[in-house]
């Protein structure tokens, strides 16, 4: 497939998805003030990005809301408390795993909300039920993407015949997701070639979600672009889930489309993301993610290692190699 656009250039197709409340939920349950969801949500208007992503629209039946701040749930009022009638360019995206939401009930006609994408998240063995997921969002009048998470675990085929039953479906978007941070920028070139080859056989545009496990997040974002990939995610600071994402500030500095702004990105993150380090909240590269990214595990282990403060390196990664083997 041939590289799409240089260095030197801009797509005009390009999106990007600001998943910052969505991803760093995680690291903190949830609980970010409305003062910085309302600074960030500005800051995303003055830097031109395309896509806010607030959080999971997760159902209280299985979640504690006493439990989670409300970006775990996504209300309308909540969101609306931030946007008010969101009368931007900026776009407002929400999360809903398969399994974990209450869509029937929790996702209202678009008409009605200011949401306008609804990002489904799912594995290769949920398929069938993301399609009817996908099928009722899209109904509601909502913008879908589907992700498809922890690729790396998946074989070729796997993946192929799922994209194939996608794309017969109302979704916009296929994203990549390297939920393991365990790929290369050579493999993101393989995968993205068949999402995109895919993808324009129905339509469809591909998206990519990096963690950051080896230090590739940007990398293989940015490997993804060139090969034609258009809906890119990133966070402020990378603030993410254990090793944490693309950085969004990095990601603007690269694209060279000019309704893209660094300066409002670096802002905050010299205001408020800086805080949140001060604060005691941890996510980013260190060598437990390393070396489930090596192995292509879930970091859930290296999460774990890096709160008990245990730098025993060494036996760290014997035990999780003996777990594989």
């Amino acid at each position: 497939m041939t590289q799409k656009g240089t260095l030197l250039s801009f797509r005009p197709d390009i999106k990007v998805v600001d998943a910052t409340i969505r991803d760093g939920g995680l690291v903190n349950n949830f609980y970010f003030e409305d003062d910085f969801v309302r600074e960030l949500y500005k800051t995303n208007i003055k830097a031109g990005v395309d896509y806010m992503e607030f959080g999971y629209k997760a159902s209280k039946e299985l979640f504690n809301v006493n439990e989670f701040g409300d970006w775990k749930f996504c209300d309308e009022s909540s969101i609306r408390r931030i946007v008010g009638d969101n009368d931007t360019d900026l776009k407002i995206a929400v999360m809903a795993d398969v399994g974990r939401t209450d869509y029937k009930n929790d996702i209202i006609d678009k008409k009605d909300s200011v949401i306008d994408i609804i990002r489904i998240a799912t594995y290769i063995n949920t398929i069938p039920a993301a399609v009817e997921m996908i099928e009722y969002c899209h109904a509601k009048g909502y913008e879908t993407s589907i992700n498809i998470m922890a690729i790396s675990t998946s074989n070729t085929g796997d993946i192929e015949q799922a994209l194939e039953l996608l794309g017969q479906s109302n979704v916009d978007v296929f994203y990549i997701v390297d939920s393991y941070g365990s790929m290369y920028p050579e493999q993101i070139r393989t995968i993205s070639e068949m999402y995109i080859r895919i993808a324009e056989k129905y339509g469809k545009k591909v998206g990519i979600h990096a963690h950051n496990n080896q230090q590739t997040a940007f990398a293989n974002t940015i490997e993804a672009t060139a090969c034609g990939v258009s809906y890119l995610d990133a966070t402020m600071l990378g603030m993410g889930r254990g090793a944490g994402n693309c950085a969004l500030e990095a990601l603007l500095g690269f694209l060279k489309n000019p309704k893209y702004n660094i300066i409002p990105a670096l802002k905050f993150v010299q205001t408020k993301m800086l805080e949140l380090k001060k604060q005691g909240l941890v996510w980013g590269y260190d060598i437990p993610y390393l070396l489930t990214g090596l192995l292509n595990q879930h970091p859930r282990t290296a999460i774990a290692k890096i709160a008990e403060n245990d730098t025993d390196y060494t036996s760290f990664y014997r035990d999780i190699w003996d777990r594989e083997n």
